[in-house]
């Protein structure tokens, strides 16, 4: 199967003012993704999704493409390898990975389609029909007051565990949480995210205020450069840390793992470097004995890729009994690139995702809704 086109679709979708959502980092009025569209030369399209403006990605994608068109698609990772060789200046994160990652994205998604074969199949099997689903929500807004309708749609959805929003201030946190808490009720697992807005100080005071709330995992606490804060944090937090979603490539989570930094690593598959890298770090991660999550914020076709590969990982260090399950994130802000895009949205049903055994990512998108987002 050889690629024959590769392009670049930017989507955003404005929030109503009245509606805005965002995290410690600020208040972001604009959700926006970039999907890439590949063609082989027999017809086969695949479609991927790369999480970043579109000006950044497109531009990415033009030094990419000359490295992959006429290609076979079954040797993609060699053309990138390649690639990342001759380019080795520009570094192993940033828009370039991000780029790769949502056209990695699509030429599996086209080669599953040529071959009749789901996505997860193609990176390591399908060691589940259904993955459990997290909900991330209680998001920062300008009304504290909007924590608790937040909390209330998180319990209706029928998910057992949520992941709210924190990092303006430790008391803030222990005052989010606590609300958060006795909304949920005793028996929701609870995490908590700050999007690296703190220090290694902060966190801890954060950390210890909120413990007795019983926090699955506190994610992102520091920046994602910030691998000695890591490993002191690991040392002496009283509850699991969690981070990825910012780094890329394995080589940043081979060094998260070789420092003793998370005991979660969250890869997203929209940035990480594409399906076949993160199913690199999944298996690191087997090795350091990390439990894998990964982040999906972002599309509709990012979160079927990111069930995908929670899909395939296979239990470890268990096998019949899983004491911990496998879970996916699941967006739950308004956000309509991730339900109106897919002429069948992914849905929570008793609090799970169903995995797709259709060809590649098995989704369709809704050309009509997509045009009506297309920016740039």
């Amino acid at each position: 199967m050889k690629i024959k086109s590769i392009e670049a679709i930017g989507l955003a979708f404005d929030i109503p003012a009245d509606r805005v959502y965002g995290s410690a980092v600020g208040i972001h009025p604009r959700r926006q993704v970039t999907l890439i569209r590949v063609r082989t030369e027999d017809g086969v399209e695949g479609i991927g999704d790369a999480r970043g403006p579109v000006g950044l990605v497109r531009a990415s994608l033009d030094m990419l493409r000359p490295s992959f068109i006429g290609t076979d698609i079954h040797d993609r990772d060699i053309h990138f390898t390649r690639f990342l060789n001759r380019a080795y200046h520009l570094g192993l994160q940033g828009p370039v990975i991000v780029a790769y990652s949502g056209l990695n994205m699509a030429l599996l998604d086209a080669l599953g389609k040529g071959l009749g074969l789901p996505m997860c199949k193609l990176i390591g099997g399908m060691a589940r029909r259904e993955v459990e689903a997290y909900a991330t929500g209680g998001h920062i807004t300008r009304r504290e007051s909007d924590l608790v309708p937040q909390m209330e749609l998180i319990r209706a959805l029928g998910v057992r565990t949520a992941k709210i929003k924190i990092g303006l201030s430790p008391a803030s946190d222990e005052a989010r949480v606590a609300t958060a808490r006795k909304l949920l009720g005793d028996d929701f697992g609870l995490a908590v995210d700050t999007n690296a807005n703190y220090t290694v100080d902060v966190a801890l005071d954060s950390m210890r205020r909120i413990a007795p709330y019983r926090i699955d995992w506190f994610e992102e606490p520091l920046k994602p450069h910030d691998y000695r804060g890591y490993a002191e944090l690991k040392a002496r937090a009283p509850m699991p840390i969690a981070a990825g979603e910012a780094h890329h490539m394995s080589f940043d989570f081979l060094r998260l793992l070789e420092g003793g930094c998370v005991d979660i690593a969250q890869p997203a598959v929209c940035a990480c470097g594409g399906m076949d890298e993160a199913r690199k770090i999944a298996d690191l991660c087997r090795l350091y004995s990390v439990r894998v999550i990964p982040a999906a914020w972002s599309s509709g076709v990012g979160l079927a890729a990111a069930v995908h590969f929670a899909a395939a990982l296979a239990p470890n260090p268990h096998s019949e009994f899983e004491p911990v399950p496998q879970l996916v994130e699941y967006d739950v802000g308004e956000n309509p690139l991730r339900d109106d895009i897919l002429t069948e949205p992914l849905r929570v049903v008793n609090g799970k995702i169903a995995v797709s055994d259709a060809p590649g990512l098995g989704v369709t998108l809704n050309e009509e809704v997509v045009k009506r987002y297309t920016v740039g």
